[in-house]
């Protein structure tokens, strides 16, 4: 089978099962394959594949037949311009979040204090930490699986990141986050119990997906968690849906924050 039949033939298979990225899956399980770019592949249309190249590819077509993300199959994904390792324990980065980044280096990118909640592949600790270097970047989560890629991620990429596990702030110590600077990140589960979910997101860990009857348990729980701080984060940036958003604003408000900036799913709340 030549590389033009094979992306032919597993792009229509990919379409008849209703994956609308067919023809780029294709092409970019193809690369990894063959460790050949795009340009390599259209310049060579005829090129013979062989049996070991073959059963690889096919093996890859099943799993993401079966709707696996991408980013699981090939163990990667990128966020912010940087390749990050993923494997099923962590959520997918997904481009949205990037906006995250985009609203912390906007409003506080003098920030010295960074922690991120939730951290999952560590993608929003790594990058603040690599965008802001000055910054003292702490990133939480529960999942003792999802901290091991995150360290692998951060000793990948050369971010000086600290590691705690923790259920949101319970049993961090006030020295991480009762400093005049602290800015935090938290990108929490928030999608409602009963929210249908495309095929590929139940592949992903359902911890890290929803957040409750109506999504907000976890933020609600976490601003509860900050009014008893000694000292409150100058910032907090989330990201939710934006039918969520009004919801968001109350939970911030009676916390004392005022929203001042909005960009896609994420928010910036300042004290």
């Amino acid at each position: 089978m030549t590389i033009n039949e094979w992306l032919t033939t597993t792009t229509n298979t990919f379409n008849e099962l209703g994956i609308e990225t067919g023809r780029l899956d294709s092409v970019i399980l193809l690369e990894d394959a063959l460790g050949r770019d795009r340009a390599y592949l259209l310049a060579q249309p005829e090129t013979v594949l062989d049996d070991a190249t073959l059963q690889s590819l096919n093996d890859m077509v099943i799993r993401r037949s079966s709707h696996e993300p991408l980013a699981y199959i090939r163990g990667k994904s990128e966020f912010y311009g940087r390749e990050f390792i993923v494997n099923d324990y962590v959520l997918v980065p997904r481009p949205e979040t990037e906006s995250m980044i985009e609203l912390l280096k906007l409003e506080a990118d003098n920030a010295r204090n960074i922690i991120d909640l939730g951290t999952g592949s560590g993608i929003l600790a790594i990058t603040a930490k690599l965008e802001i270097p000055n910054a003292k970047v702490t990133a939480i989560d529960i999942d003792e699986s999802c901290l091991r890629i995150a360290r692998s991620n951060a000793t990948k990429l050369g971010a000086d990141v600290e590691f705690l596990r923790s259920d949101l702030f319970e049993g961090v110590s006030p020295n991480v986050y009762s400093q005049q600077s602290t800015v935090l990140l938290a990108n929490l589960p928030y999608v409602p119990d009963e929210f249908e979910i495309n095929k590929a997101a139940t592949h992903e860990p359902s911890i890290a997906i929803f957040g409750g009857v109506m999504g907000m348990d976890f933020y609600r729980r976490m601003f509860e968690q900050i009014n008893h701080f000694n000292i409150k984060p100058v910032y907090v940036f989330t990201e939710s849906l934006l039918i969520q958003h009004d919801v968001m604003k109350v939970h911030a408000q009676r916390s004392g924050y005022t929203l001042v900036n909005t960009d896609g799913l994420a928010q910036a709340f300042r004290l």
